[in-house]
């Protein structure tokens, strides 16, 4: 992407990333924490994709859905994770232009994917139990490819100009970024030029996006408790909840952890600047580590899968 400006003066060729600018000192140890959540996070993606690739009863639409999450979670560890730990380690703060607003694409357009792929998945619980009858004919495989591509589409064309318009403006001072990771407020307000736009359309964008996927989840949710609570007989409403759990545990995770994200945010004058740094770092590996694990220990297909998995190995 190319910087357009309008003056003579050089412009910087990379950024430097201070991460926890007060807080220099404790890096290290924070590394730690943050490195085994990294190692369990993909340890347990791959995992549950390998389970999902080799158990034969397992391919079927509602786990493919749960492989498209796997893979959107391992993308967004990759693109985040090992740059933070090799500042925390090798003091490694430089980023090129390119990089950065690379990784401020990804992290835009693959938040937004995470969260139309728990629609997508709310909607496929909603289709189980409303509509159980009718679930072969409508969960298809061709579905899920239907599902997939309208999920990259939205969220990748949705998302693009967030960094081109970060990229386009003029950078002509300081190139210290204060945060670990490429955001696009971070970055923009390093330019002399007006980033109005710029902030009106990634707050429009990222709320339009995020709030039309809640509402929709809340939507199916409210379908489906109606029609859990009609349920006459004993036992019936506990086992048809059972199987929207993990679901419905994953979508409260990811909601509360962005919920809490967007308050720090919203008063960072009130709380120290490095939270919502950290925060920003741990919605990036929380939810991610916790995704399959949810999924391994309450789903007892997916449990014996990986099981058959661990003795071939």
């Amino acid at each position: 992407m190319a910087l357009i400006s309008n003056s003579s003066s050089p412009l910087p060729s990379e950024f430097l990333l201070i991460c926890f600018p007060g807080y220099q000192s404790w890096q290290h140890w924070l590394s730690l924490p943050l490195s085994l959540l990294f190692l369990l996070a993909m340890g347990a993606n791959v995992t549950l994709l390998l389970t999902i690739r080799l158990e034969a009863s397992l391919h079927e639409p509602m786990y493919y859905l749960l492989s498209i999450l796997s893979l959107l979670d391992i993308v967004l560890c990759v693109t985040v994770i090992p740059k933070v730990l090799s500042i925390f380690w090798f003091d490694l703060r430089p980023i090129s232009f390119s990089a950065c607003f690379l990784q401020m694409y990804i992290m835009n357009s693959f938040l937004t994917m995470e969260s139309c792929t728990f629609t997508v998945m709310a909607y496929d619980r909603y289709v189980a139990i409303c509509k159980p009858l009718r679930y072969p004919t409508i969960i298809t495989n061709q579905f899920v490819v239907k599902a997939t591509m309208f999920i990259v589409a939205r969220n990748a064309l949705l998302t693009a100009p967030i960094p081109i318009l970060s990229a386009q403006l003029h950078y002509c001072g300081d190139n210290i970024i204060k945060n670990c990771i490429c955001t696009n407020l971070s970055v923009s307000i390093l330019s002399c030029d007006d980033i109005t736009f710029n902030r009106i359309y990634q707050f429009v964008t990222g709320w339009t996006l995020l709030g039309s996927d809640l509402i929709l989840i809340i939507l199916s949710y409210t379908f489906i408790l109606r029609a859990v609570l009609r349920i006459k007989a004993e036992g019936a409403a506990a086992k048809a909840l059972s199987t929207c759990g993990s679901h419905f545990i994953l979508i409260l995770f990811f909601s509360t952890i962005l919920l809490v994200l967007v308050i720090t945010n919203v008063a960072r004058k009130k709380i120290p600047r490095d939270v919502p740094i950290l925060l920003n770092i741990l919605h990036h590996l929380i939810p991610p580590a916790m995704n399959p694990i949810v999924y391994g220990v309450r789903t007892k297909e997916i449990k014996q899968g990986i099981q058959k998995l661990l003795r071939r190995l």
